[in-house]
């Protein structure tokens, strides 16, 4: 049976970074580094490839269907994978549904579509979602932006996507507002055919899983993947003590991490990989530029501060 037949969306899922050298082609060979070192992690559940954190929108789909053939070369039939579906136009992420279920992927991500920033009907929102349903049967994560983007959905379009489109089994909840994003807790996680909710609220995430989120997905989990587990498993076992302390160690990267603004988040991510030794470089791709030394000095303080970092070692970041 295929691993997507059986695969629901839940626990604790990093979202991976994308290595890429000096000319700013994809460096594969740290790639696998980097996808063995996360898919090494006790307590994740999967890994996402083809999302913000992989610098999607400056990758071409060809770009995009290696990425994920290296990760399940990589990976194997091991921890499954959450494809990205990155696009503006319907078609094209329909095309790309059709790629990653092509491509042993276990979920799709689904982003919203740019246009969205100008406006969207419920009929928009379901046209969208069913032509990638139409296209694969892959269970489909909804990424909720925050409403204020025009890209996030009303709570009445969200319960009209969770109802009429069934292969939806979560949502990615960037909501950025704590009401609404218990709302979603309490309403999607209830409904008659659960719908989890996985925040990527990193710059809160103690806070956020406390509401009662069944997982996580957050490209910081390409740092921390262990705290994060275990953050979530400490939530999970009502130990807020532990908790607490997994959080305060957490809290120093999370500052540094998303700060403004908020386009460097995996910039900084790649820098504190650099100086932990996992990444040869930490080279983004335009728009994005280095970061300058006293931003990478700042992450190397937090790292040392949350304990992975020897204030007497590390690597510069490069």
């Amino acid at each position: 049976m295929p691993r997507h037949a059986t695969y629901l969306p839940y626990g604790v899922i990093p979202a991976v970074v994308l290595p890429f050298d000096n000319e700013l082609a994809i460096d594969e060979a740290a790639f696998r580094k980097h996808l063995r070192d996360v898919a090494a992690t006790d307590g994740i559940t999967a890994i996402t490839v083809n999302a913000h954190s992989t610098e999607v929108a400056s990758c071409s789909f060809d770009e995009q269907r290696r990425v994920l053939a290296i990760a399940h070369n990589e990976n194997g039939e091991g921890v499954p994978l959450v494809n990205g579906v990155w696009a503006d136009g319907s078609i094209q992420a329909a095309h790309i549904a059709r790629m990653a279920a092509a491509g042993s992927a276990a979920a799709l991500l689904v982003f919203p579509p740019g246009p969205f920033t100008l406006g969207q009907s419920p009929e928009m929102a379901l046209a969208h979602f069913k032509r990638i349903a139409d296209a694969t049967d892959l269970p489909i994560i909804v990424f909720q932006y925050p409403l204020a983007t025009g890209q996030g959905y009303p709570n009445d379009t969200l319960l009209r996507l969770c109802e009429e489109v069934p292969t939806i089994h979560a949502i990615k909840d960037w909501a950025g507002n704590v009401a609404q994003h218990e709302w979603h807790v309490r309403t999607l996680q209830s409904l008659p055919r659960p719908v989890n909710v996985l925040s990527t609220h990193s710059a809160w995430l103690l806070s956020s899983l406390v509401l009662g989120c069944n997982g996580l997905l957050s490209g910081s989990g390409s740092v921390i993947p262990d705290l994060q587990a275990d953050l979530f498993r400490a939530v999970q076992g009502n130990d807020l003590a532990q908790a607490r302390r997994i959080a305060d160690r957490i809290h120093p990267l999370a500052e540094v991490f998303y700060a403004d603004p908020w386009a460097d988040m995996h910039n900084r991510m790649k820098e504190a990989l650099v100086l932990l030794g996992r990444l040869p470089r930490a080279v983004v791709r335009p728009p994005l530029v280095k970061l300058g030394t006293a931003d990478i000095a700042g992450i190397r303080a937090a790292l040392i501060e949350s304990g992975l970092l020897d204030a007497r070692a590390g690597r510069d970041a490069a």
